[in-house]
């Protein structure tokens, strides 16, 4: 292996693979949070103990804490797309539909992901793109129309629950794009992401405050360990290795984790949701997985330039 490549390996692959498998099992782990406690106020929980996990290993790295003030309106736009839009809107969306079906939704995320590295980092996609992203969107409504025939949930909840999931999608993807950007990338990593973690934190807060009304907890062994399996692993160590990645390859190609999850997450969701496989819901999969690598498909030369970079 060149130096190159070992260089790419330890950089971009092996964190790509450890979020990328981390993720795929939070679905059905969030699935598991909402209950006893509101959606909103579990979010905020996860980001208030995530945010002083981030605090604590920028301190001991010996980052920069303090930002000057003119970086605290990125900082607030990070924290609010990311971890309130973004996460809130999953949360609510496993309340409507099944979990596998958000995490397959949610990997349309590369179309806006393209679109707007394409807009603010001048990271054109090609023709292969709009095909491939035509043809997911296609196995997409495949998944929608089983789930307003299959009747576990009624019409108006399917289209509300894709709905939702479709605003988290935003969120995320404007996030992603948001900190690839050249002045986001000249702050120190765990400093930003422990100042946007408490300001999402803040954020979920007066969310949770708006419309779930005051705290509520569940202390029960289960619940708590979701949480800090989500707030630690899913959120600490994750967007520590993701962010990074999203830098060296772009928010496009970074974006093709969202194929890996969703097939992750329909395994956890068939075993513990009773999730039903039909030939409608694997055309659709295979469509939307399909799509999604047409889209982001690239000849050979041009990744390894990219890899390098």
């Amino acid at each position: 292996m060149s130096e190159t490549e070992e260089n790419s390996f330890r950089n971009v692959v092996l964190p790509f693979i450890i979020f990328t498998t981390i993720w795929g099992g939070t679905w059905i782990v969030i699935r598991g949070q909402i209950g006893t406690v509101p959606p909103q106020w579990s979010v905020a929980y996860r980001f208030l103990i995530s945010a002083t996990a981030m605090w604590i290993i920028a301190a001991a790295r010996g980052e920069r804490l303090a930002m000057k003030r003119r970086h605290w309106p990125a900082l607030a736009f990070l924290g609010f797309s990311q971890f309130c839009v973004n996460f809130n809107a999953v949360y609510l969306a496993e309340q409507r539909i099944t979990s596998g079906v958000v995490a397959t939704v949610f990997a349309l995320l590369l179309i806006p992901s393209s679109l707007l590295g394409w807009a603010m980092l001048g990271q054109r996609p090609n023709l292969r793109f709009l095909w491939g992203s035509l043809v997911a969107v296609a196995g997409i409504g495949l998944l929608f129309a089983h789930e307003l025939h299959a009747g576990a949930a009624s019409p108006m909840q399917v289209v509300a629950g894709i709905g939702i999931t479709l605003i988290g999608m935003l969120g995320a993807s404007a996030a992603n794009v948001f900190q690839a950007r050249p002045k986001m990338r000249q702050l120190p990593l765990f400093s930003m992401l422990a100042w946007a973690m408490t300001l999402g934190a803040l954020f979920d807060c007066l969310v949770a405050l708006a419309l779930a009304g005051p705290p509520e907890i569940d202390w029960s062994l289960g619940y708590l360990a979701g949480l800090f399996y989500l707030a630690l692993a899913a959120s600490v160590l994750s967007f520590s290795l993701y962010y990074p990645v999203i830098r060296r390859i772009g928010p496009a190609r970074a974006a093709y984790s969202s194929m890996a999850v969703p097939i992750i997450a329909m395994g956890f969701s068939t075993w513990f949701e009773d999730y039903r496989w039909t030939v409608t819901t694997i055309s659709g999969a295979a469509l939307a997985l399909g799509g999604m690598a047409l889209a982001l498909s690239r000849n050979r030369s041009k990744v390894a330039v990219a890899d390098a970079a």
